[in-house]
């Protein structure tokens, strides 16, 4: 059974290391990739029916966007390279996400990017890579 690598994948320039290194990885080992949109969603928060509602709606509408603008067209290319590609989106705390989807799809290792976040929100609320490390069910690298 081949290894699958957890990709956490946003579109941006921390999330394209992760991604390069993650291809390459996988190509060396004929390892899945299943690449990870994570949209940030609070579920603390109090809210009318009405407004249930339309969060449902632009949940939805969001979720579509993340697939089709983001991991579509990079799981098209990384296909016709010749790899296992599989793309999932969620919604909640990105690291959380990422381990239950680590263990959702028996994912051997979880690859993410470091955006190298600095000064007080990141010391405050610490980062996602800082996050995982310490709460991931299976290893974790963090692309530089």
């Amino acid at each position: 059974m081949p290894e699958t690598y957890l990709i956490a994948y946003d579109g941006s320039a921390a999330s394209d290391r992760a991604l390069s290194f993650g291809a390459a990885r996988a190509r060396a080992s004929e390892a899945r990739l299943l690449l990870a949109h994570v949209l940030e969603w609070s579920p603390y928060s109090f809210l009318s029916a009405e407004e249930v509602a339309e969060r449902h709606k632009r949940r939805n509408d969001e979720v579509g966007r993340a697939k089709t603008v983001i991991l579509d067209p990079v799981r098209k290319r990384l296909t016709n390279e010749g790899l296992s590609v599989e793309t999932v989106v969620r919604y909640g705390h990105v690291a959380e996400v990422l381990g239950d989807l680590a263990k959702e799809f028996a994912a051997t290792q979880i690859i993410v990017g470091r955006t190298g976040e600095k000064g007080l929100q990141a010391r405050l609320f610490g980062s996602v890579a800082g996050t995982l490390a310490q709460v991931a069910p299976v290893p974790c690298t963090i692309v530089p």
